[in-house]
């Protein structure tokens, strides 16, 4: 799979979360790829949220370690 691919299939997987982060008042925002690294920035009720690190690490990161081969982490730019 190339970084193309990567991007595509992480992007669509955030459009899938995006409506669980937006019922609560947040957003996630797709920033970038760099050495399986995911980059986001989270948004809206989640800046501040205490529960932003267990969305990002228990919820949004276990998906996309799942389901995108190549990826290895994802971080919160916010």
């Amino acid at each position: 799979m190339n970084a193309a691919e990567i991007e595509k299939q992480v992007r669509t997987i955030l459009t899938k979360i995006r409506p669980y982060l937006q019922r609560d008042g947040g957003d996630i925002e797709f920033v970038k790829i760099e050495d399986g690294i995911v980059y986001v920035r989270l948004v809206g009720a989640c800046v501040g949220c205490p529960s932003v690190n267990l969305t990002l690490k228990d919820g949004i990161e276990q998906i996309l370690l799942e389901e995108v081969p190549g990826i290895i982490g994802v971080e919160n730019l916010a």
